[in-house]
């Protein structure tokens, strides 16, 4: 079997068993369901029903604005701010209304990273499942005719896609895997970040969360559109990893003690008195 049959299908699923592998693992650790996890994989959903579009609608004012008579430099630094910003502002605010109007429970930093753990989690799960689909479509399309498939004006360009799948280094082939290894922990900081708005009364931390996260995908965009390659945006985004998880460890707070259960309430054994039968006994008890 050709090797990268095996790395392109451990790419997609380790996206899906990553975030999986940890929430089992929080789940039991905090004594938690799974009820956190999908509230922040909802939240995700719907900041990105918002987000893209707004993305979508944005990007052509620029253009009106003559962002392309700029220099190149400067339209990515531009392109890098705008693409983090609002990120950051579309993801962590509403990371706040989730906390806010949705799992007000959530309020311990255990349930910080279940939550932060659904949010990244569900981008993890839904981008593996795309890539294992688009690998079971290479394994079809590498057994038939191409030209049956698509255009004959196409042929020659499939044929070439088909080709570069098949070519790339076995180690190109999982850095899905390893970018959802360093991002997931970037959404367990902001979570936690987030969480410190509720639990120490300030609004500032919200702003926080939203400068980090904005930092961190402006660039990553930034070094993608100067030309970094693969393996040194993936380093880039490891760093960013590696300071996520010192924030997540710098903002632990110990878990809420379980309320204790309350002793049963001791009553003292009832011990019926021993009484002597006499004659005179036996007349006080006889119904007159």
């Amino acid at each position: 079997m050709n090797i990268l049959s095996v790395t392109y299908f451990l790419n997609g699923f380790l996206m899906i068993a990553i975030p999986v592998g940890l929430t089992i693992y929080l789940t039991r650790k905090f004594k938690q369901s799974w009820r956190l996890f999908w509230i922040g994989a909802a939240t995700f959903i719907i900041s990105q029903v918002l987000h893209i579009p707004f993305n979508t609608l944005v990007s052509p004012i620029f253009n009106q604005f003559g962002l392309i008579a700029l220099p190149v430099a400067l339209q990515n630094v531009i392109l890098s701010v705008f693409l983090g910003l609002s990120a950051g502002l579309f993801e962590e605010l509403s990371r706040y209304a989730m906390y806010r109007w949705w799992a007000k429970d959530a309020r311990s930093w255990g349930m910080g990273l279940l939550v932060g753990t659904g949010h990244g989690g569900i981008e993890a799960i839904i981008l593996g499942i795309l890539v294992l689909y688009g690998y079971i479509q290479m394994l079809i399309v590498s057994g038939v005719d191409i030209s049956t498939l698509v255009a004959p004006d196409q042929v020659e360009l499939a044929k070439a896609q088909i080709q570069a799948y098949w070519s790339a280094p076995w180690y190109i082939t999982m850095l899905g895997a390893l970018e959802r290894l360093f991002t997931l922990p970037l959404h367990l900081a902001c979570s936690v970040l987030v969480l410190q708005a509720f639990n120490r009364k300030k609004l500032w931390w919200v702003g926080l969360a939203i400068l980090y996260h904005a930092l961190a995908d402006g660039v990553t965009v930034f070094v993608s559109q100067i030309g970094f390659s693969a393996l040194a945006i993936e380093g880039i985004i490891g760093i960013f990893a590696i300071m996520s998880i010192v924030i997540v460890f710098v903002l632990r707070q110990p878990e809420p003690a379980a309320d204790p259960i309350p002793a049963p309430i001791s009553t003292p054994e009832f011990k019926p008195e021993q009484v002597n039968e006499t004659k005179e006994n036996l007349d006080e008890t006889r119904y007159h």
